[in-house]
C-alpha cells in the first residue's frame, strides 16, 4: 500500500449509476471509509471479491460505503441493461457507478479485475488492492483506519440510500445450467438457490433447496445451495456443482437426500495436483460438469482447470491446467483455460467452452492434452460465423455433443445466441430459436430437442431441431415467498 497522501480523485459526471437514484459524490462521503470496488460482470475473480465485500459490508455497515466500478471487458457488459442484471444476479446492495469508457479506471490507474481502492475517512487514498483474496488485508486496515478517525472525531455514522431495482417474479429466477432426461428436465434456479425438477411440459415435480443461500445437507427443500450451477443424472443420483459453496453435492433422486461429496465450503487454488479427501478439499467455483466411465469432469471456472472425481474412491485429481488464466494448449502441465464453464464428453474426448477467452476447447482423454477448436486470446471476441480459425464467440457458458451429427450446440452467452459448431465441416452457425434470448447460460441435448436455460429472461425455451418450432416453456408451480 502507498504512505503518500493523495486525495481521491472526484467520480465523473459520465457514469451511469445503479441501486441509486442519484450519482454518487466522494467528497459527500467524508468520515466514511470508502472502498471501489473495479469489477467486470463475468469475471470469476470479480465474483470471489464480491463475497468478500459482502462479508465487510455486514460487518462494518455504519463505518464503510462500497461503491463497484463496473468496468466492462466485453462488448456486451457496455450496456447499462446487463449492468443492471449482473447487480441483480449477484445480489449487490450498493450503489453501482457502470463506467462504459472506463474514465474511473484510467484516472486510479487500474490494471486487472478486480481491483479494490481504499479510500480513508479524509478522503485519501491509502492503496489499491489487485486480485482476489484480500479480504483479511481490507479488514485489518478497516479496523485501524476506524480508529484513527475515531481519535480524530471525525467518523460519519449517517446511512446512504440504496434503491435496487427489482427483477419480475418468475417461477425461475436468473436459472444457469439445465440438463434434460428422457422423462424430466433439471434446472439450476440459481436466482432462488435451488433445483427444479420439470415434466417436459413444464409442470413442477420436485424442488430441492430452500430457497435461502446456505451450504446444508438434508431432504428435499430442507437443504440449501448457493447459486448452484452445472447439473448431471447419472443412473439415481443428480450432481450438481454448487458454485457459490465452492462444493460438489449429490441428491439420490430415490429417497431425495442432498450430500455434499466434495468441497469444505471454502475457494482455494492448489499447487498439487491429487486429492484423497474430496470433502476436506477446497474446491474453486466449479461451473458444470459431465461423465465418462466412471469419473465425473469438473469445470473447475475459478482455478482455470479441468478437474475429474472418481465416483467410486470419491478421490479428486486435477486432469488440466496449470491454475494460469490464458489460453495455452499442449500437455496438463503446461495447457492453460480462462474460465472454464461449460463442458461435456463426446467420442471419448472433452469439449469446453471457456468463457473469459471465448473460445471451445478439445481436452483428449485419457491423457488431458489440450487443443483449441476456435477461439485466439483472452481479448479475441465477438459474433462472427465461419470456419473453425476465423468465428468469433462472445463469453459462451454453456455447451452439449450431439451425437447424431458430430455437432456441438454452444450458449454463445454474450452474443445472446445458440451456435452449432460442426465437427465434419469446420464451421461454426448461428442457429435461430425464436427472439429474446437474454444471456443463454445453460443448453441441454435430449433427443431431437435443445433445452435453453435463456438467464437473464427468467426462462427456459426448447427448440425442436427437425421442425425449427421454438416455445418459452411455461412451468407452473404454487405461489411461495423466497
Amino acid at each position: 500500500m502507498a504512505d503518500a497522501r493523495i486525495r481521491a480523485p472526484e467520480l465523473p459526471d459520465t457514469l451511469q449509476w445503479v441501486n441509486t437514484e442519484n450519482p454518487v459524490r466522494l467528497a459527500d462521503l467524508r468520515g466514511k471509509i470508502v472502498l471501489l470496488d473495479f469489477w467486470t460482470s463475468g469475471c470469476v475473480n470479480c465474483m470471489h471479491t464480491m463475497e468478500d465485500l459482502r462479508y465487510l459490508e455486514t460487518k462494518y455497515k455504519d463505518n464503510i460505503v462500497i461503491i463497484s466500478i463496473h468496468s466492462p471487458k466485453f462488448p456486451h457488459d457496455k450496456e447499462i441493461k446487463n449492468v443492471i442484471k449482473s447487480v441483480n444476479r449477484f445480489h449487490i446492495k450498493h450503489p453501482v457507478a457502470h463506467d462504459p469508457i472506463m474514465r474511473v479506471w484510467t484516472k486510479y490507474v487500474i490494471k486487472a479485475w478486480p481491483s479494490v481502492v481504499f479510500i480513508d475517512a479524509e478522503g485519501y487514498v491509502v492503496g489499491s488492492l489487485r486480485g482476489e483474496g484480500r479480504r483479511r488485508q481490507l479488514d485489518q486496515l478497516i479496523q485501524q483506519h476506524i480508529e484513527i478517525a475515531e481519535n480524530k472525531n471525525n467518523l460519519n455514522l449517517a446511512m446512504i440510500n440504496v434503491s435496487p431495482k427489482r427483477e419480475i417474479d418468475n417461477v425461475v429466477r436468473f436459472p444457469g445450467k439445465i440438463h434434460a432426461s428422457d422423462a424430466h428436465v433439471y434446472i439450476s434456479d440459481s436466482g432462488h438457490n435451488r433445483i427444479l425438477e420439470i415434466n417436459h411440459y413444464g409442470r413442477v415435480t420436485r424442488v430441492f433447496g430452500s430457497g435461502a443461500a446456505g451450504l446444508l445437507d438434508g431432504f428435499g427443500e430442507e437443504s440449501a445451495f448457493n447459486n448452484p450451477q452445472g447439473l448431471l443424472l447419472i443412473n439415481d443420483f443428480l450432481y450438481v456443482a454448487d458454485t457459490g459453496n465452492h462444493a460438489i453435492r449429490r441428491i439420490n433422486m430415490s429417497t431425495n437426500e442432498i450430500l455434499t461429496i466434495a468441497g469444505n465450503g471454502q475457494h482455494e487454488c492448489h499447487k498439487e495436483r491429487n486429492f484423497h479427501d474430496a470433502m476436506n478439499t477446497s474446491l474453486n467455483s466449479p461451473w458444470d460438469l459431465t461423465y465418462l466411465d466412471g469419473e465425473l469432469y469438473i469445470a473447475m471456472a475459478g482455478s482455470h482447470q479441468i478437474w475429474k472425481m472418481n465416483l467410486t474412491e470419491l478421490t479428486l485429481q486435477v486432469l488440466t491446467g496449470t491454475g494460469q488464466e490464458n489460453l495455452l494448449d499442449g500437455r496438463t502441465d503446461v495447457a492453460a483455460f480462462a474460465q472454464p464453464s461449460g463442458i461435456t464428453v463426446g467420442d471419448q474426448c472433452l469439449y469446453v467452452v471457456d468463457a473469459e477467452s471465448s473460445s471451445v476447447r478439445f481436452v483428449r482423454l485419457p491423457g488431458g492434452q489440450v487443443s483449441t477448436l476456435t477461439g485466439t486470446g483472452l481479448f479475441a471476441f465477438g459474433d462472427l460465423d465461419g470456419g473453425w480459425s476465423n468465428a468469433l464467440l462472445q463469453h459462451p457458458l454453456g455447451i452439449d455433443f450431439d451425437t447424431n451429427n458430430e455437432s456441438l450446440y454452444i450458449a454463445d452467452t454474450y452474443n445472446d445466441k445458440i451456435k452449432r459448431l460442426d465437427m465434419r465441416s469446420k464451421g461454426v452457425l448461428t442457429i435461430d430459436v425464436g427472439r429474446g434470448l437474454d444471456e443463454p447460460g445453460g443448453i441441454s441435448l435430449q433427443g431431437h430437442t435443445l433445452w435453453i436455460a435463456n438467464t437473464n429472461a427468467h426462462e427456459i425455451r426448447k427448440f425442436n431441431l427437425l421442425t425449427l418450432e421454438a416455445e418459452v416453456l411455461e412451468i407452473n408451480e404454487p405461489e411461495r415467498d423466497f
